[in-house]
């Protein structure tokens, strides 16, 4: 017989914290939040903001976009150097751990925040969960793969998107009861916002046509902290422009660099859709608006070889190497790497029509959310 002490633990709700820290953390958080709000009696939950990355323009669009609640604290940690930021949200984090004494953190993917988080959680004896856990690229130049590392070797839950991913946990000897293939929570937000984007009036408003532009993203210090790479890859995007406009909602980084290293004749910044058109960078909304409508998508980012896989346009990722290698094997996407001639040739190949279509991968249906929960509360 169970005693009175142990019943009563059962009966006590979950107490977890998620972190988000950059952009993408909403996406992948949003979800989450609702499936968990599903079980009030169960869960309390607490929202966290590092403030990695930080916005009040971009942040307001993303709660209001997504539907999420303002986070409940905010540690303001601001930008400085990873060992400045990392070490900063450990301490601030670390007093809110203290505070709230949660039964569960939960971070999601390849941030600082996210490492940070888990290491101070983990020494404290709390639970981590990760999601979007074992993406690899094999690149340690990037430091969100010394993130991952980090973060999947102390979690207590690995959620994965794909089979690549329980693969490379499995490599790495991580316990099989820690690895839970529960599909893609970045396609849920998009299949739940998809029919709400796809009624923007963006088209009208800035002239364009579906599948008679291509829309561009931008920002990884291998692309664009040297001069000779970044002014490459511009004047190959300027030769695909001139058949075929290019929608470029400029991260403020790569627009300091593009000035910096006097590149700014490249881009169009007029009130005309023509050559590399840059605008600010846009809400959720607007920019899956743009992706769905486009004729293909040129980018650095990892989130958007998943969504495009999903909408079914084509994708040219000007990297070297991919974390998710499901979005090239079963899905739309194409990895080129930074040189000018390898851009046009895949560029050509799509306006040639010569593309994969791919198919959606297993469990990327909307439900990773859901799944996410009933595995937390089944473990409690």
């Amino acid at each position: 017989m169970k005693n009175s002490s142990s019943i009563c633990e059962n009966l006590r709700p979950l107490r977890i914290i998620n972190v988000v820290g950059a952009r993408p953390n909403f996406m992948k958080m949003a979800p989450i939040i609702e499936a968990m709000n599903r079980h009030p009696e169960r869960i309390q939950h607490l929202l966290v903001h590092t403030g990695q990355h930080y916005d009040e323009k971009m942040s307001q669009a993303f709660f209001n976009d997504l539907g999420m609640p303002k986070p409940d604290i905010d540690l303001e940690v601001g930008s400085g150097s990873h060992a400045e930021q990392t070490a900063r949200i450990m301490v601030e984090f670390e007093k809110v751990c203290l505070r709230e004494k949660p039964d569960l953190v939960i971070v999601v993917g390849d941030v600082n925040s996210t490492m940070a988080c888990t290491i101070t959680a983990k020494k404290l004896g709390i639970r981590v969960a990760h999601v979007e856990a074992g993406l690899r690229s094999r690149d340690m130049a990037m430091p969100e793969e010394i993130n991952r590392l980090c973060t999947d070797v102390l979690c207590d839950y690995l959620f994965t998107t794909d089979r690549f991913a329980n693969e490379n946990l499995r490599r790495e000897g991580v316990p099989e009861d820690k690895i839970f293939f529960v599909g893609n929570v970045m396609i849920d937000t998009l299949l739940k916002h998809k029919e709400m984007a796809g009624r923007l009036d963006l088209m009208d408003r800035w002239g364009l046509e579906p599948c008679k532009y291509a829309t561009l993203t931008l920002h990884r210090p291998s692309n664009v902290d040297e001069r000779e790479t970044l002014e490459g890859i511009l004047e190959a995007l300027t030769e695909i422009a001139h058949g075929l406009p290019i929608v470029f909602p400029i991260h403020p980084r790569t627009r300091k660099m593009v000035e910096q290293f006097g590149l700014s004749s490249y881009l169009n910044n007029g009130n005309r859709v023509q050559g590399i058109w840059t605008t600010e960078p846009l809400g959720y909304l607007e920019f899956l608006h743009l992706n769905m409508n486009a004729r293909m998508v040129l980018t650095d980012s990892g989130g958007l070889q998943e969504e495009t896989t999903v909408l079914g346009v084509p994708c040219i990722t000007l990297r070297e190497n991919t974390e998710r290698p499901i979005t090239c094997e079963e899905g739309t996407n194409v990895i080129v790497g930074n040189r000018k001639e390898n851009i046009l040739a895949a560029a050509r190949k799509v306006l040639q029509g010569d593309i994969a279509r791919g198919r959606v991968p297993e469990k990327w249906d909307g439900q990773a959310a859901e799944r996410i929960v009933k595995i937390l509360l089944s473990q409690k």
